[in-house]
């Protein structure tokens, strides 16, 4: 728990109102300015107790307007009212002032770049300069920028850059003497966080709303503008946007483009009043709070949309109608503070939670007031300190946290209640004393006898004289760690311990080398004195003579303690031999170990809690289950306080938190997972886990260890317990030890001996442990101990301790409880017997068995408890629990109430007539009012056992029993009305009943109808058969069963008579066989058609085969083939359907075709059915069919040839690419040839790649022939031509032919065609450099006998008319075309002339010529389709050829 402590400003009288605070970020140091109308303005240095800084003060006949601190050195920037600036260096005192003319208005801007070396200044007359600042704080020559927008200046930030500095280069540079690199190199060293580039990069407002951005160049460009004053400007660094507030309470956000510009993201109106005396706060959780003099303050939470307001609580102190005027936030803590009119400080404490879906959710804890005098007009947290500046209107106070502190000793316990109180309690007397002082208290220490305390700077004793404390010394000492041990006070300076007298006269000096540095922390436990000092070595002395004496030299722990830090608590116990250390890591993290450090073995050794065990685990019980349990309770922790027993050396108890505990959180909510963990410690065993436990609700700490009990701090009042002492207020409670629960007044024999039991139990020597406790005889003992059992969940001690207290029904109840299978739930018994009822609820409930937990609360008579456990965990028991609970109210009289439970159990239809049997009035209203048919039912019975035959009747009819209403009709001789029942409600029972009544009557008729009714039609074809009523014997059998059915059908057939109805029966009943052969005889061949329809291939074949010989005989060949085939003779049934011409459908396919392994057909008669089968479809032209048969019967080359009938293109392909077969590849291949391949490149590709796959290269040559020659025809694109040749020609280089003269014939034909067109293309190509060889070429080309099928003569000739037109030479270009006319008679010239040629000779000679049409020649991508396919193929041709070569001839 902590408080505030104020310090009020030291401020010399004539320094006016202050109304300007600022705190340096790193040191404590608050700047004050302050205002008196007669001598004008000053700004005055502050520490953090308010002493005032003498040289550190300037005045000016005007008034300060803002203050700014350097980020990181003692350098204030000072701006008044004129224009003036200056900066004041503390502690000297010297100032260095602003070049002159630079403002000439009151200063409204002062900012400082990230790392201190530049400066931005603005004024009301919107004048912004940019000023550099030397690593001494003085200003480096005139500004480097300067801009003058014309209207006040609001708001500046700077845009931070990444830190990029080199850890290396920044250490070399602070040894060469570069101070900026000294102080850069402090900050990573420090990990405070790595230092920010220095950037122009900012941001500035104006009142008129602008906002301008000033980059690194000094250019000022308007970025955005708003409506109204900007009052808060904000970078918001993980998301690069800019946000704007202003004086409307407008809240807009822009996110920064990489130009420089900006674009606007959102913008919102907030709610609240607006003002220039608003406060405006941003976090930088993204959370912007406001205060603006209302009574609560706004908060808008910008990440997650929401928006909330935190008030007042006057339970708390606060008055109604206080407003709020100013806040600040502490992030390191996550505290809001709020300054109001009526001189309080509200603080409001962050508390982050996680549900159990991980949502986070967050609240604001209000905390105590701090008072102050006057309104507060401004508040600031500061300082590496955090100390929070509250300034009003008379003085500046400076609130200080202060752990409240405590100590305890030889029964007297003190616990610090305010700043200068102190609650004394003296547990030997109970007795209580309060102890006020004139100064604030920072530590206290007691003694049997005396109470010392520390303020900061004096130490002071006092003894207790009767019922008062008088004060029995005071000196001077500003020691930072403070001990008492009888009349010896010990203090620390500078490497040594001082011993002193309660005046303060130093009897001795304890010292400490200076590798064994400073004493920081100093603890007394009996006779021993532990130090340790910063640098982590430890020391113990001997206090039990006239002079300490050391028993151990330093030591230092470093050496073995790895990335140990620093200490951070150093206790030693009652004998001086261990020392328990907590540690900080060098991280700067508390350590999640507890270390202990054996004096006299020179050892150290730890307990983990972040994996809840030694580092050995626990050697000290055989019981693996409880240990598991134990670990799983500790895990995830670290030890926040530590404690030895004050007499026992062996006994230690800490405390420890879960990760995310706050050590400093205020009053250490109850509501926070703490442990009180107790050990033993000893030099043969280690470390023994004792016991763990939850910190006791209501307290806030673990004061002190002192066996038989717990010491722990409390809130005022709450330690006023029976056994306490009665003063009021109360700030200690004290709690037994788990081994002495109901032995706390034991006297000391006792007391050791259930400590040496206690401490065997744990080490699990049994023989040691009841050798301890042999004597004792006190059966108040033996029940302490079996109740340490309990906690210890050592059964097997328990058995022992209930033999010697006698208890047999306990131990009758452990030894049925052993066949629990969870040893928390056998434990919980041994807790039941032993009365620790709620210890027993708690072990149920931890491991979970609520069937246990609900019977226990029964038996405690806890029945809502007991119904509360049922219907949330326990359900499966719930009715039951209603049931007992509903008999126990039964018990107790409460039949009302008991009636409901007994509905809820689902027993009411049973339990309450019985229960109100005696009460007939009661249980009839009861009936009639559940309106249950059960209940109807049961009380009609009850009546008519009472011969109340009409009442029965009514309740019979209200229950709907028609069978008991028919009953007692026919009972009372009344069968018509039982007739009329049965016949209007169908009722089987009833109908049943009547009938039988009809029976006995001899009434048939009737007898028939209601046993049909009834669905007995045994009986009903019993009765028609014994009084020949043939007519409804077949309805009845045709309704009843099989066996009915059969019997009706020999019936009939016994007696020669309707025999179409024996053999509809026969087939009724499942008897095929019978009612064929009954059929044949009589010739039905109605029936027999009927009949045929139910066949199947599970039928007899034999029977299946008559019967598709009398379809063959009737012509039904259809029927036939289908019982064929179910009869299995699927020859007989193909040849039927060839002869008749019967179309062979899939159905039909499938079900003649065997499955492979089939016992009916062999695999070689299985293929050649298939294969019938589809040459049957092949016949009938289900092309597709035929496929699948002749593939399911491996013939894929008939497959192929089925579907290429077909014609279905797509199918082709694809079965050519699963079949992976050379002769189905060829002829997939031949058949897409057939297509219009010229118009498709991808049926061109299959085609190239399937004659590839083939191997047929032979084939894929004449392919690419035919390529070419598409390409000559209709194309005129020899390029491309040549190309298809060239890929003739090496597949026909591969092809190994069988006869090889015509294969070399057939390669010399192609290569002769392939230099022919390389001549014409070769012409053409040069006819643009040398047209005159072109035209030789052209000529020489005409002259080939063999031209026409490589080269079109037609396209030569076109090529010589074109040049002669473009020469100029018509003649022989009319020349030229005759000839080609001569050569080709019928010849289209605009096939190969152009039409501008033609008009050009037609108009130069005047002939007529006749004209064609000219097709533009467009390229396929046959080229590069096939040099991309036989490339792909590449590889395959090469190893394909490769396989041949190494085949033997």
């Amino acid at each position: 728990m902590a408080v505030y402590f104020d310090h009020r400003i030291e401020a010399p009288e004539n320094s006016g109102t202050p109304f300007l605070i600022a705190w340096h970020s790193t040191q404590p140091v608050l700047a004050v300015g302050s205002i008196n109308p007669a001598t004008g303005g000053s700004v005055e240095l502050y520490h953090q107790h308010g002493e005032r800084v003498e040289l550190c003060k300037t005045e000016r006949n005007c008034s300060p307007c803002v203050l700014r601190w350097h980020p990181s050195k003692p350098v204030l920037c000072v701006g008044w009212e004129t224009g003036e600036v200056l900066l004041l260096t503390h502690p000297t005192g010297e100032t260095t002032p602003l070049p002159q003319n630079t403002h000439t208005s009151g200063i409204t801007l002062l900012e400082w770049s990230h790392n201190g070396a530049r400066l931005v200044t603005g004024d009301q007359a919107g004048v912004l300069a940019l000023w550099r600042v030397d690593a001494r704080g003085r200003f480096q020559g005139s500004h480097v920028v300067k801009h003058e927008y014309g209207k006040p200046l609001t708001c500046c930030i700077y845009k931070p850059t990444a830190p990029t500095e080199d850890v290396a280069l920044l250490a070399r540079a602070a040894v060469s003497g570069d101070e900026t690199a000294l102080d850069m190199f402090n900050w990573k060293k420090t990990g405070r966080g790595p230092p920010r580039q220095d950037t122009l990069q900012l941001y500035c407002s104006t009142a008129d709303g602008s906002v301008h951005s000033v980059d690194d160049r000094g250019r000022s460009v308007c970025v955005l503008t708003v409506e109204g004053a900007v009052q808060k400007l904000v970078y918001v660094e993980r998301k690069a946007t800019l946000a704007v507030v202003t004086d409307s309470l407008m809240l807009a956000q822009f996110s920064l483009m990489p130009d420089g510009g900006v674009h606007e993201l959102s913008k919102v109106k907030l709610s609240g009043r607006s003002g220039q005396n608003m406060d405006i706060l941003w976090t930088e959780s993204g959370l912007l709070i406001t205060a603006s003099g209302e009574a609560f303050i706004r908060l808008w939470d910008l990440e997650k949309d929401d928006n909330y307001i935190l008030s007042l609580e006057e339970k708390l102190g606060f008055e109604k109608g206080e407003l709020l005027n100013c806040v600040s936030y502490y992030p390191a803590k996550d505290i809001l503070a709020a300054g109001t009119s009526k001189g309080r400080v509200a603080l409001w404490r962050m508390v982050t939670t996680d549900d159990s879906k991980g949502d986070s959710t967050t609240q604001w804890k209000l905390q105590t007031p701090t008072e102050v005098q006057g309104n507060v007009s401004q508040l600031q947290w500061g300082s590496s300190l955090w100390l929070l500046a509250v300034c009003t209107g008379a003085s500046v106070q400076i609130l200080c946290e202060q752990l409240m502190c405590s100590h305890f000793s030889q029964q007297v316990a003190a616990v610090q209640l305010t700043p200068n109180t102190v609650s004394l309690a003296y547990f030997n007397t109970d007795t209580h004393h309060m102890l006020r002082t004139d100064t604030h208290i920072m530590a206290v220490q007691v003694a049997k006898d005396s109470v010392t305390v520390w303020n900061g700077k004096y130490v002071t004793v006092y003894e207790a004289t009767g019922s008062s404390l008088s004060s029995t010394g005071s000196f001077q000492c500003e020691s930072p760690a403070l001990a008492v041990h009888e009349d010896n006070i010990y203090t620390v300076e500078p490497n040594r311990v001082q011993v002193r007298t309660p005046q303060g006269t130093v009897k001795q000096l304890l010292t400490f080398s200076e590798a064994e540095g400073n004493p920081v922390f100093l603890n007394v436990c009996k006779s021993y004195l532990a130090v340790g000092t910063d640098t982590a070595h430890i020391r113990v002395f001997d206090l039990t003579r006239r002079e300490a004496k050391p028993i151990c030299n330093a030591k230092s722990l470093k050496e073995m303690i790895p990335n140990l830090g620093a200490l951070r608590s150093v206790k030693c116990n009652a004998g001086g031999n261990q020392v328990s250390l907590l540690v900080t890591q060098v991280n700067g993290r508390p350590d999640h170990k507890i270390y202990f450090y054996d004096v006299e073995m020179d050892t150290v050794t730890h307990f983990d809690f972040f994996t809840g065990r030694p580092p050995s685990g626990f050697s000290q019980s055989e019981d693996g289950e409880r240990n598991q349990c134990a670990e799983a309770d500790l895990s995830k922790r670290y030890p926040i306080s530590q404690f030895w027993d004050e007499t026992e050396p062996r006994l230690f108890a800490c405390e420890a938190a879960p990760l995310n505990f706050d050590l400093q959180q205020d009053s250490q909510s109850e509501k926070a997972d703490v442990l009180v963990v107790t050990f033993f410690v000893t030099q043969e065993h280690g470390l023994l886990l004792q016991d763990s436990s939850p910190k006791p609700a209501s307290t806030q700490a673990l004061l002190a260890l002192d066996a038989p009990y717990y010491y722990y701090t409390c809130k005022p009042g709450e330690g006023s317990e029976a056994g306490e002492p009665s003063a009021s207020p109360h700030m200690v409670m004290r709690r037994a030890l788990r081994d002495f629960t109901g032995l706390e007044n034991c006297d000391k024999p006792t007391r050791d001996a259930l400590l040496n039991f206690s401490f065997y139990l744990t080490i699990s020597d049994m023989d040691e442990a009841f050798k301890a406790i042999k004597l004792i005889k006190s059966e108040a003992v033996w029940e302490s101990m079996a109740r340490m059992c309990v906690k210890s969940r050592r059964l097997d001690v328990a058995r022992v301790c209930l033999g010697n207290m006698g208890n047999a029904r306990a131990a009758h109840a452990l030894r049925r409880a052993e066949k629990e299978p969870e040893l928390e739930a056998r434990v919980a018994m041994l807790a039941t017997q032993l009365g620790m009822l709620e210890e027993a609820e708690r072990l149920y409930r931890a491991c979970g068995r609520y069937d246990l937990l609900n019977k226990f609360y029964q038996a405690c008579g806890q029945w809502q408890r007991a119904i509360e456990t049922a219907e949330s965990h326990d359900r499966v028991h719930l009715r039951t629990t209603y049931y007992s609970y509903a008999k126990y109210l039964e018990a107790m009289g409460d039949t009302t109430t008991a009636l409901s439970y007994y509905e809820k159990s689902d027993t009411h239809r049973v339990e309450v007539p019985r229960m109100l049997i005696e009460d007939s009035l009661a249980l009839e209203i009861y009936i009639n009012k559940m309106k249950d048919k059960n209940l109807y039912k049961w009380w009609a019975q009850y009546l008519e056992s009472q011969s109340d035959m009409e009442s029965a009747l009514r309740y019979y009819e209200h229950a709907q029993d028609y069978l008991s209403l028919v009953r007692v009709h026919c009972y009372l001789g009344n069968v018509q009305k039982a007739s009329e029942i049965a016949n209007e409600t169908g009722n089987r029972a009833a109908s049943y009943h009547l009938a039988r009544q009809y029976e006995g009557q001899e009434d048939i008729g009737q007898s028939v109808h209601f046993y049909t009714r009834a669905q007995a039609y045994n009986n009903a074809i019993r009765l028609c058969k014994e009084n020949n009523l043939d007519e409804q014997l077949l309805n009845l059998a045709l309704l009843s069963n099989p066996e009915d059915m059969m019997e009706a059908a020999c019936y009939y057939e016994e007696k020669n008579t309707h025999m179409d109805r024996a053999v509809m029966l026969y087939h009724k009943a499942g008897h095929v066989s019978k009612a064929l052969e009954l059929a044949f005889a009589t010739e039905q061949f109605g029936a027999l058609q009927l009949i045929a329809e139910d066949l199947n291939e599970n039928s007899d074949p034999a029977l299946l085969a008559r019967c598709s010989d009398f379809f063959i005989k009737h012509a039904q060949y259809q029927k036939a083939v289908e019982l064929l085939v179910a009869a299995k003779k699927y020859h007989e049934a193909l040849q039927l359907c060839l002869e008749h011409n019967l179309t062979v459908t899939e159905e039909l396919a499938e079900r003649m075709t065997v499955a492979q392994g089939s016992a009916h057909l062999t695999e070689d008669q299985r293929k050649d059915l298939l294969e019938r089968i589809a040459d049957c479809c092949m016949r009938q032209g289900n092309y597709h069919l035929a496929t699948k048969k002749y593939t399911q019967g491996g013939n894929k080359i008939k497959a192929m040839r089925a579907l290429l009938k077909s014609g279905d293109t797509e199918k082709i392909m694809f079965f050519a690419g699963v079949s992976r077969q050379k002769e189905i590849y060829i002829m997939a291949a031949n058949y897409l040839q057939s297509l219009d391949w010229q118009k498709d490149p991808e049926i061109m590709k299959n085609i190239i790649g399937f004659y590839t796959k083939g191997r047929a290269l032979d084939l894929l040559a004449g392919f690419y022939e035919a390529c070419a020659q598409v390409e000559i025809d209709d194309y005129q694109n020899y390029e491309k031509a040549l190309g298809a040749l060239t890929e003739a020609n090496k597949c026909l280089s591969k092809t190994k032919g069988r006869n090889e003269d015509d294969q070399d014939s057939r390669v010399a034909e192609l290569t002769h065609r392939i230099s022919l067109v390389k001549k014409f293309i070769q012409a053409r190509r040069m006819y643009e450099d040398d047209p005159a060889q072109a035209v030789h070429v052209c000529e020489t080309l005409l002259q080939e006998s063999d031209l026409d099928p490589a080269v079109r003569v037609g396209d030569v000739y076109g090529f010589l008319v074109e040049h002669h037109c473009q020469q100029g030479n018509y003649q022989q270009a009319v020349s030229r075309l005759e000839e080609l006319r001569r050569s080709m008679p019928s010849v289209n010239i605009g096939l190969y002339v152009s039409q501008q040629s033609l008009a050009a000779l037609q108009n130069a000679t005047g002939l007529q010529l006749a004209r064609g049409d000219n097709r533009d020649s467009h390229s396929q991508n046959l080229l590069n389709s096939s040099r991309h396919d036989s490339g792909g193929e590449e590889e395959e041709e090469e190893v394909v050829e490769e396989e041949e070569e190494n085949m033997p001839d």
